[in-house]
């Protein structure tokens, strides 16, 4: 059997990669924008002890602020990509680390910045933002103010600031364990021996041989089983962290921390848990269908990946699936399709994989230069047209929110970031459907889109449930133990699971294992997101052009408007429990098709 041999960075065709030219046309130009980042932040300081002393003088700081923060991004983002591209390469590891230090030392120089325009009295800050001069940081003014209540003195700030760094410890020790340090040794498949990795973990646990799903399974928790002590203690710690800051800062809890910036009422979260556990019951017909389907007698932890329908032969090339979208993406307009597809085509991504480059897909846009999109596509995977819509929704939204406000307020948040990237992929599949020309074609794209909802929606949720649980047994004086750990995520695994499921004794280390459990409070907005998009997917192709424009508000609306109030403008309310309902019903009418295609 040929080996497949992935292409080094420089044998990948120029056209094939992502046009960085937008930000910077050489080394030497981001080193002189590097340079500027210190004398800039020395020039804010120099307001210090003054901001409040008249209009003039806030406006003069926050505008050299506003520049400041801008040569910071384009700096940075530069050098992101770079290193996302091609991690091997010592040059792009040394711009990422060059950058982070000036990053770094210019927020610790200006931690007086914040606490001192939050000392202006009321009444006299929110005259001066009335005037037509602030129109381009009114916003970011008026939410910084009302952070005033959590934001401490200068010198508090400033250690708040000096330990950023240190306060990522227990996350930078669980990757470097987990994605480094731990060998998880090899599975034989009857392709040959698999190196066993977290990106080819996900792999086995598709493949149609139960036992070599069984294998990676144990062998992969194994390596866990062996380190539990070690990843409990730095969850532990990244929990304390979250703890300690909230704490600090006066907040009631570590999740209402979380959710204050956005606005977000902590009775959305608890929404989502209530209704995602009501539907329960439909989530345990399904793994019952999984299990019938496959033939088993008891479902197990590692069956719950395997495809439902075997796999589909597709050969979609690069440009074919971008001709897809723009086909799938019609009820948005041409504005939107020709744009998208422009880029898609045009310099916007980084297509294919080469060695040292980031595995999976992101998009990342910033205010100046493209929305750019990081994929590793493979004509043969049907899955990578839909990461293809869905990173095109993000960069699209990015596209939009950065023409569309000024940079003080151009940033829309992560709750907002899985509304447009769903909702593409929710176009995509309907026109996939609507396209199938056999019964296996439908039911394989019915069956990966209930399991894409499942994962965003139903996993999310039960993720976002022992995240809130975790926090609430240390701030009640629990410490977070291993036995503690395990037996809170065991019981979300029976509750979410239900009956069909047969747990090994090491399935509960699943809770030790997830990276995003690292940025508390986080994974409940893929549910939130998935729900929106939903809705909106179904209100703008079954509406006309109100509904479209609504639409577009929303993802012109950047950083203007609060989550909610944005997606309220496109035409969903978030704060009821109704839109994850809708979306739950979707998943249940997704089950009945299934049972009806695949069950006789």
């Amino acid at each position: 059997m040929s080996e497949i041999k992935i292409p080094t960075r420089s044998e990948i065709p120029e056209q094939d990669t992502w046009d960085l030219s937008q930000l910077f046309k050489s080394d030497d130009e981001w080193e002189q924008e590097l340079a500027k980042i210190e004398p800039l932040s020395l020039e804010i300081e120099s307001f210090k002890g003054k901001i409040g002393d008249s209009a003039e003088s806030l406006l003069a700081a926050i505008t050299k602020l506003s520049q400041m923060e801008q040569v910071s991004e384009l700096v940075g983002h530069y050098a992101f990509l770079l290193s996302a591209g091609d991690a091997g390469d010592s040059a792009h590891q040394e711009k990422k680390s060059r950058y982070l230090m000036a990053a770094s030392a210019a927020d610790a120089r200006l931690s007086f910045l914040i606490p001192e325009i939050q000392a202006i009295p009321e009444d006299k800050i929110v005259a001066w933002i009335q005037e037509a001069r602030f129109d381009d940081y009114r916003i970011w003014l008026q939410k910084l103010l009302r952070m005033k209540p959590y934001i401490l003195s200068e010198k508090e700030e400033r250690i708040l600031a000096l330990q950023n760094e240190s306060s990522r410890t227990a996350d930078k020790a669980f990757s470097m364990l987990t994605d480094v340090d731990l060998d998880f040794g090899t599975v034989t498949t009857a392709e040959g021996e698999i190196p066993l990795s977290h990106s080819s973990y996900s792999k086995l646990l598709e493949n149609p041989d139960r036992q070599v799903r069984k294998t990676a399974y144990h062998q992969f928790y194994k390596g866990f089983d062996s380190h539990k002590n070690t990843i409990a203690a730095l969850y532990e710690g990244s929990v304390n962290q979250d703890i300690f800051e909230a704490r600090s800062r006066g907040y009631s809890s570590a999740r209402s921390m979380a959710l204050f910036p956005d606005k977000v009422p902590e009775a959305v979260y608890d929404n989502l848990i209530a209704a995602v556990r009501e539907s329960l019951p439909t989530l345990h017909r399904y793994y019952d269908l999984r299990r019938r389907v496959l033939g088993l007698d008891k479902l197990r932890h590692y069956d719950v990946y395997v495809p439902l329908v075997g796999s589909i032969k597709t050969s979609i090339s690069y440009e074919e699936a971008v001709e897809i979208l723009r086909e799938a993406l019609a009820p948005l307009g041409t504005e939107y399709t020709d744009t998208l597809c422009g880029g898609l085509l045009g310099g916007w991504v980084d297509r294919y994989e080469n060695k040292g480059k980031d595995s999976g897909a992101f998009s990342s846009g910033g205010y100046v230069g493209y929305p750019y999109i990081l994929l590793n596509y493979k004509k043969d995977v049907l899955r990578d047209l839909y990461t293809m819509a869905h990173e095109g929704g993000h960069s699209m939204h990015s596209y939009y929110s950065s023409r569309s406000n000024p940079f003080m307020q151009y940033s829309y948040t992560i709750f907002e970031a899985e509304v447009a990237s769903t909702f593409n992929e929710q176009l995509v599949f309907q026109h996939l459907l609507d396209k199938a020309d056999s019964p296996d074609m439908k039911a394989y794209l019915l069956a990966s889109r209930a399991s894409d909802i499942l994962a965003t929606l139903y996993r999310q949720t039960m993720f976002a449930e022992f995240e809130m649980k975790t926090h609430q047994l240390v701030e009640s004086g629990t410490p977070l133990s291993v036995e503690t750990l395990r037996s809170t995520y065991r019981q979300l695994l029976v509750d979410y699971f239900g009956p069909e499921m047969e747990f090994e004794e090491v399935s509960d280390l699943e809770g030790l294992r997830i990276p995003h459990f690292y940025r508390a409070f986080y994974v409940y907005k893929y549910a939130t997101g998935i729900s929106a998009s939903l809705a909106l997917a179904r209100r703008v192709t079954e509406g006309g052009a109100k509904e479209r424009e609504d639409y577009f508000s929303f993802l012109k609306s950047g950083g203007s408007r609060y989550p909610i109030e944005a997606l309220r403008v496109a035409g969903v309310d978030m704060e009821s429990p109704e839109p994850v309902r809708a979306a739950l019903k979707t998943f249940q009418e997704l089950v009945n098709q299934l049972e009806t295609l695949l069950l006789p």
